[in-house]
């Protein structure tokens, strides 16, 4: 067993003011501080944003007029690539309150993709954000359970 856990996750974004709205309205990050660095960007909390550590999502954005400071920082990648997870396949978050969730996303007019892992005790929310990478919600199984009870 390690004593890792999941720090941050880092998008480079060429729809950086989508992307951002996509977390906040769809997962509830905020914009928080970001270090200055030679290049755009937004940190996304889960959590109090006075703490680092809870600046769970790095957005980097690519400013085609100067992409130099991102380029030398973090070295250069072909735009044509940052469409969809590349060697990620998805991201995941335990989550609870899988009702509302449903609820949120119909509203916002956002599709999911829905699988339940019976041996994990899990109900799984697949989602895309506007880069095409992949988010997972796994909710508790039995909160799936309450909702078919009632028939939603």
């Amino acid at each position: 067993m390690t004593n890792l856990s999941l720090n941050h996750f880092s998008i480079r974004s060429l729809e950086i003011e989508k992307t951002t709205q996509f977390y906040a309205d769809v997962l509830g990050f905020t914009v928080g501080p970001r270090p200055e660095f030679p290049f755009p960007g937004v940190w996304m909390y889960n959590g109090d944003e006075s703490d680092w550590a809870n600046a769970v999502l790095h957005l980097i954005a690519i400013d085609k007029n100067d992409p130099n400071g991102l380029k030398q920082y973090l070295g250069d990648r072909d735009p044509s690539s940052l469409y969809g997870s590349g060697a990620v396949d998805h991201i995941a978050f335990f989550a609870k309150g899988l009702e509302a969730k449903l609820a949120h996303l119909k509203k916002l007019g956002i599709t999911c993709r829905e699988r339940s892992v019976p041996v994990l005790k899990l109900h799984q929310l697949f989602l895309d954000d506007p880069n095409g990478i992949v988010i997972e919600l796994n909710y508790p199984a039995a909160e799936k359970a309450v909702l078919d009870a009632k028939g939603a």
